[in-house]
């Protein structure tokens, strides 16, 4: 049987948030089958849950936030992002802020936390989300055109194009692929950091954003090149973090999914926008589970491995 997985124990760390600037603390805890993943907001007066779902986000602006009776949880898509690429189903997330730290400003703190906790299999049949007819949303036109589109694929993979006419990004790789099939997530994708360019810092902090972002865990950019002493991690790191990012907002759906996922300088916005639309297409996604692994698309039968 392909099945679900959480993690083995609890595991917790503590940050600042990338925009709020806050210390925050948050603790990854096992949950049971069909839980999915569950943020708990542990400060409030009375504990609040937020399941994660599509119709949860409540904001793009520079990351993905979901919300659910009065609280709000901001930055989530990395913590996401490193559950899709482990393929942990269900878990608990305690944190006592409103928003996510962001570490490193990558998702492979998150493996490393996953990872130490232990992935654990569950006696219950993962439950894909298998795309059956194609979906793509489109925003602007000409030199803003923007799109991202979900296609029938037996299996996951992700290609990006990044377009930001800046002289440093150029110089990288503008378009990549990842394959669950033939790649590695801890490997090729997970280490890829969140980038800023300071001619945008002073407007995103004068808006109350970026109050915890510096070159410990970010990317940033001057007019020229990367000003980072230790230089970029891979040398398509910039759209391998949109990669990663893209990861962590699909999860959000709240199952794994089965589909070949294309997007063209997209971000959270459009990313939300596809899977809503997703949802509203009768007939276009089904779920499916594969009580014999055998007959699970090409890496998923030895899960583990795989992911």
């Amino acid at each position: 049987m392909l099945v679900q997985q959480t993690i083995k124990s609890s595991i917790r760390a503590v940050g600042v948030g990338l925009h709020s600037g806050q210390r925050v603390g948050v603790t990854l805890r096992p949950a049971k089958p069909d839980t999915g993943i569950v943020f708990r907001r542990i400060d409030m007066a009375e504990p609040i849950s937020i399941q994660t779902s599509a119709t949860a986000v409540t904001d793009t602006r520079l990351a993905s936030t979901i919300s659910a009776d009065g609280a709000k949880i901001q930055t989530v898509e990395h913590l996401m992002s490193a559950c899709a690429g482990l393929g942990v189903d269900n878990l608990i997330i305690d944190i006592n802020g409103e928003e996510v730290p962001i570490l490193d400003g990558s998702s492979s703190s998150f493996v490393f936390l996953l990872l130490t906790a232990g992935i654990e299999k569950q006696k219950a049949l993962k439950k894909f989300m298998r795309v059956l007819e194609p979906v793509i949303v489109t925003e602007g036109e000409g030199e803003s055109l923007k799109w991202a589109k979900f296609e029938p694929f037996d299996g996951y993979k992700l290609n990006f194009q990044i377009d930001f006419a800046h002289v440093a990004v150029n110089a990288t790789g503008q378009e990549f692929e990842f394959d669950f099939a033939q790649n590695s997530y801890e490997k090729d994708i997970s280490r890829a950091r969140t980038f800023c360019f300071t001619k945008d810092v002073e407007m995103m902090r004068a808006n109350g954003l970026a109050l915890g972002g510096g070159l410990d865990n970010a990317i940033v950019i001057d007019d020229y090149k990367v000003i980072n002493a230790g230089g970029l991690r891979y040398s398509d790191e910039f759209v391998k973090h949109k990669i990663l990012d893209a990861m962590g907002d699909l999860h959000l759906v709240g199952h794994p999914l089965l589909t070949s996922y294309k997007a063209f300088r997209s971000g959270h916005a459009l990313n939300n926008q596809l899977l809503r639309k997703l949802l509203s297409q009768e007939g276009a996604y089904e779920f499916i589970s594969f009580a014999d692994a055998s007959n699970a698309p090409r890496g998923y039968s030895e899960v583990s491995t795989a992911w």
